[in-house]
């Protein structure tokens, strides 16, 4: 009797992060990891073990993330795909199922990432962004924001910007683009998208933190170099909260799919 198929299944999702512990399990209370690794197992009669391109912390919101789990079941990826949105909580949806080559890695092969993080600056809070945007009420110097941007650009040393006590092998991280914009949907929300090869946990909440302090008149452009130079936590501002991060898009090399459901490629 030959041995069972094994197959590289890619899962494209989004979800809410409100109610959630991020999306690595944890010992106590919900997270996404936890929840899809349940849901799957019962779908496919066995164990599944799911893993992502990266964990967004507590709070944290993705419009594309990307994971993956191995199986032996036959189930056809439409049936994966539609008990799946059957099944989920209606704060996390997969768009897109895919049976990919058994090398693929969702963390190992990405390219870049792209985060999204949101600043509602006006004097009264806005009740429908107040999940997915920080409220600023004081005005902000958004200029002197952006002349600080070409700073976090390149290679660099990033230790200033690290969650305080992790442990990580190295602080350096390469930035390809960062920019901030107002945007065309929504008066008065500031978006703050940047993009890099990778990231460390609170990196993008904790440079944010630092913006909005040159915003406000309390950094200067220069003090803002000196945190980058000084490669010491203690030296940074606060990080931004959570709600405002929004993980935007995960950049592949090429990826060799067998099979996909819905059978068009889905654009994030």
């Amino acid at each position: 009797m030959s041995e069972p198929l094994v197959r590289n299944i890619k899962l494209t999702l989004a979800y809410d992060g409100t109610h959630y512990l991020g999306f690595q399990i944890q010992p106590k209370g919900p997270t996404i990891q936890g929840i899809l690794q349940e849901i799957l197992s019962k779908i496919l009669g066995h164990r599944v073990k799911v893993r992502s391109a990266g964990r967004t912390d507590a709070g944290v919101h993705a419009l594309c993330q990307v994971a993956h789990f191995l199986t032996t079941s036959d189930k056809s990826l439409e049936v994966i795909f539609r008990a799946l949105n059957g099944l989920l909580p209606r704060d996390i949806s997969i768009l897109q199922v895919e049976e990919v080559d058994f090398k693929f890695h969702p963390q190992r092969d990405a390219l870049r990432k792209t985060y999204q993080y949101n600043i509602y600056n006006y004097p009264v809070r806005n009740p429908l962004l107040r999940l997915y945007s920080h409220w600023v009420p004081e005005p902000l110097d958004v200029e002197a924001m952006r002349a600080c941007l070409p700073e976090i650009i390149g290679t660099k040393d990033f230790a200033s910007f690290r969650k305080s006590g992790t442990d990580v092998k190295t602080t350096v991280r390469t930035i390809y683009s960062a920019e901030l914009k107002w945007s065309e949907c929504f008066k008065h929300l500031l978006i703050f998208e940047i993009t890099g090869r990778g990231f460390m946990r609170y990196m993008v909440r904790n440079i944010v933190g630092a913006l909005l302090e040159v915003g406000r008149g309390k950094l200067t452009l220069e003090d803002f170099k000196k945190i980058i130079e000084a490669r010491d936590r203690t030296v940074a501002p606060p990080p931004a909260p959570p709600q405002g991060l929004i993980l935007k898009h995960i950049e592949y090399k090429e990826v060799k799919v067998i099979d996909r459901y819905p059978p068009y490629k889905v654009e994030i």
